[in-house]
């Protein structure tokens, strides 16, 4: 499965991300980084993989560069990923007047 041909949000979500780091070759990075080292297809890609995906990530992206400052910048934003967002206040305003 080409990579560009995936509907997967949380993969695509971790390709937005690293397109600020790596450009065009985000996509391609990040798939390859799932086929290789999680063993399966970028579509399948769960939040359960997120950790260890980050894990090779870090790695990977270490090769490439140097700048310890970019690669803690990038590996925090991939990491919020595995923890739930705060709800806007609009969404907390109407959840709170449901109760």
């Amino acid at each position: 499965m080409q990579p560009s041909n995936i509907n997967n949000s949380l993969y695509s979500q971790v390709v937005r991300i690293t397109h600020v780091y790596l450009g065009p070759a985000a996509d391609r990075f990040i798939a390859r980084q799932v086929q290789n080292h999680l063993h399966k297809e970028p579509v399948e890609l769960s939040e359960n993989d997120l950790l260890k995906l980050i894990d090779w990530v870090r790695v990977a992206v270490s090769l490439i560069t140097e700048d310890t400052a970019i690669i803690e910048e990038y590996i925090e934003r991939l990491k919020r990923l595995t923890t739930p967002q705060p709800a806007t206040a609009k969404e907390a305003n109407h959840a709170a007047n449901r109760t």
